[in-house]
């Protein structure tokens, strides 16, 4: 298989699948005489396991991990466990933040006018967070420790 045909079995684009092999995520694939890269049907059950784990929200280095112990017969399940449950808590901790956003931008859109009047609470708020960074709060950062979910491995 290409590039091309992997990528829509898998879901995955194909630069996406280029991104993947060149971090390591992926092994490099096979190249034909001419240079192209050839895919099996087991290239597109790896990158089938990377797409959900990323819809997931997993980071590549938490995909990296599960990779390794997908592969590992003599794991621990318990690994496993434990990696999921750490992404669980990142995202509830996402969810609450996004809860606590849009009840900031609820509150608001309910004292802004919404007519004809300059005034706008909403631009008030953002000119004053601007205007003094410490009034803002931090912003919300995906993945464990407020990290990119697309950083490389280390």
């Amino acid at each position: 298989m290409n590039i091309g045909d992997v990528a829509r079995a898998s879901g995955v684009s194909a630069k996406m699948i280029r991104y993947y092999e060149t971090i390591g995520l992926i092994p490099p694939a096979e190249r034909s005489e001419s240079g192209y890269r050839n895919y099996d049907d087991n290239d597109v059950h790896r990158l089938r396991f990377i797409r959900r784990a990323r819809d997931l929200g997993f980071t590549v280095e938490q995909m990296a991990d599960l990779l390794a112990l997908w592969r590992d017969r003599s794991r621990a399940s318990s690994e496993v466990k434990k990696i999921a449950l750490q992404q669980v808590a990142v995202l509830e901790r996402k969810a609450e933040e996004l809860k606590a956003m849009s009840r900031t931008l609820k509150h608001l859109a309910a004292h802004c006018h919404g007519d004809e009047r300059p005034d706008c609470p909403i631009l008030d708020d953002l000119a004053d967070a601007a205007a003094d960074p410490g009034k803002a709060p931090e912003p919300a950062r995906f993945g464990p420790g407020g990290i990119d979910p697309v950083r490389v491995r280390s």
